[in-house]
Order: C-alpha cells, then sequence, then structure tokens
C-alpha cells in the first residue's frame, strides 16, 4: 500500500513539475518594439520576408510603423518608435547630428527610376542624364498635357524628386498645371499615374513589386548615378527618449548586418520578379 501511494506521489510531483515547465515556456515575456520606415520596404514584402525571422530568433514582438521617410523621422524624433529604417541620407544625417539618433548604419540601397507612358512619347529612352530626361518631360507635359504626379509627402522619394528638379534647373514646377502633388504613398501615386497615363518617379523596388497592375507605365529612364538610393537604419538615441528600447534596438541592427540577412536581402524578388529590389550594403 505504501509503495503504490509512493508511486501515485511521484507521479502527480511529476506531472506538477511537467505542468510548471510547460508554463514557463508558454508564459515567456515577449518583447514589443516599434520600428518606423518608410513604405517601400513594407510595400515590396521585404519586411514581411525578414521580420519573423528576427522575431522568432529573439522572442520579440516587432510594430511597424510604415511612412513616408520623413514621417518616420519625425516618429523618431518624438521617441514614438525605437529605430528608424529609411532613404534619405541627408535627411537621416541630420536626424543623428541633433542627437535623435545614434548612428546611421548602411543596410541596403537600390535605385529610382522613371516612369512614363508606354511608348516613351517624350522620347527620353536615351537622353544622357535625368537633367536631360526632365526637361523633355516638362516640355512634353506641357505640349501635351501629360500630368507629373509626386508623392508629395516629404517621403525619401518626395526629397529625391524636389532635389532632381532643382539639379536639373526646374522652377515654378509646383505651380503648373502638369504637376500633381497628391500627398500619397508610393502605392497610390503608382496607382494614380497608371490610370492617369503620367510620369512619376519611383524606388525600383515598389514599382517592380507592382508592374503587373500598372499596364500604362514603363521604365523611361534609368541607370543616372543621380537616381542612387541608400537605405540607413538609425537606433533612436535612448539619452534624448529614455523610454525607446535601445537594447532591441542594438539587436535589430545586428540582424540587418548579418551575413545571413544580407544574403536574403540580395536574394529578395529574384524568384518573382528575374532580378533583386534590393541590394545589401551592410558592411
Amino acid at each position: 500500500m505504501k509503495r503504490g501511494l509512493l508511486a501515485v506521489s511521484l507521479t502527480m510531483i511529476l506531472a506538477a513539475m511537467l505542468v510548471a515547465g510547460c508554463q514557463g515556456e508558454s508564459d515567456e515575456e515577449v518583447t514589443t518594439m516599434v520600428l518606423a520606415t518608410t513604405t517601400s520596404t513594407y510595400d515590396s514584402g521585404l519586411l514581411h520576408k525578414l521580420l519573423p525571422v528576427f522575431e522568432e530568433e529573439h522572442h520579440m514582438e516587432v510594430e511597424i510603423i510604415s511612412v513616408g521617410t520623413g514621417q518616420a523621422i519625425e516618429t523618431g524624433g518624438r521617441g514614438d518608435c525605437d529605430i528608424i529604417l529609411v532613404h534619405a541620407q541627408e535627411l537621416e544625417d541630420q536626424f543623428v547630428e541633433e542627437g535623435y539618433g545614434t548612428e546611421r548604419i548602411d543596410v541596403m540601397y537600390n535605385d529610382f527610376v522613371v516612369l512614363g507612358p508606354e511608348g516613351d512619347p517624350a522620347g527620353v529612352y536615351d537622353n544622357a542624364d535625368i537633367t536631360e530626361a526632365l526637361q523633355n518631360i516638362v516640355e512634353h507635359a506641357e505640349d501635351e498635357e501629360v500630368p507629373f504626379l509626386s508623392r508629395g509627402d516629404g517621403s525619401g522619394t518626395h526629397t529625391k524628386e524636389v532635389n532632381l528638379w532643382d539639379l536639373a534647373g526646374i522652377g515654378d514646377y509646383e505651380e503648373s498645371e502638369w504637376y500633381n502633388s497628391l500627398g500619397q504613398g508610393m502605392g497610390d501615386t503608382l496607382i494614380a499615374a497608371n490610370e492617369m497615363q503620367g510620369y512619376v518617379l519611383s524606388d525600383r523596388g515598389t514599382f517592380l513589386s507592382m508592374e503587373e497592375d500598372l499596364p500604362n507605365l514603363e521604365i523611361i529612364f534609368e541607370g543616372d548615378d543621380e537616381l542612387a538610393n541608400p537605405y540607413g537604419i538609425i537606433p533612436v538615441n535612448p539619452e534624448e527618449h529614455p523610454e525607446v528600447n535601445h537594447e532591441a534596438a542594438q539587436l535589430m541592427i545586428e540582424f540587418f548586418t548579418s551575413e545571413e540577412t544580407r544574403e536574403k536581402i540580395g536574394e529578395f524578388g529574384i524568384d518573382e520578379f528575374g532580378e533583386p529590389l534590393f541590394f545589401p550594403d551592410a558592411k
């Protein structure tokens, strides 16, 4: 009888230990962090490919704020996120210089492309540089009343567009009838340009990811060095905003700059589009 009671007691103890162990595993705390990033990294599907790996490795949940680069930087400046991943280096450097970010780290790059109506009616395929291409686009837009669609949202793409107009010596474009500032993300701007059969500046990744749904647009100019599009990642400065999760931000930097993640970035898009949407640039 005593042996039977002892066996039952041991069984109950082992069962209790097993339940406690399972509960310990299931109740393990999940850390949450916030990433503010540009729409191109989200809309292209790149983050959907990468972040689940990071979350599983570090038992962490990443909340994504997908907005234009300007808004992402403002989010970091307010301390409403832990880290930003954006693509407007001049604004990024300023963010760090002003003390809102600790450092900027290169992650990847692609490039911008100029899209326009099929058949290149402005004749810019073989233009020597982006300046000549924009000047021909403006001439065609004015003569044929063809619209140019701008994001107009302070994003990295919009910032690049403004710089390109300045480079080409084209002023007063915002007051022109052919110029349409939408205040929208890249996807919505591309849809509008397709419907209106107009011109638009886009990052290559977003265009390739949406190309099947944009039958009225094609790349009419590409390859100029001025169209380079680098992406940087910056932790929000914990001295400026002590509430941020700086430890998680550092883990995310290690993840994005690891050899394994760099390979994934370089492979992303090849199977579906025949070419990568981004190229790793982490050192």
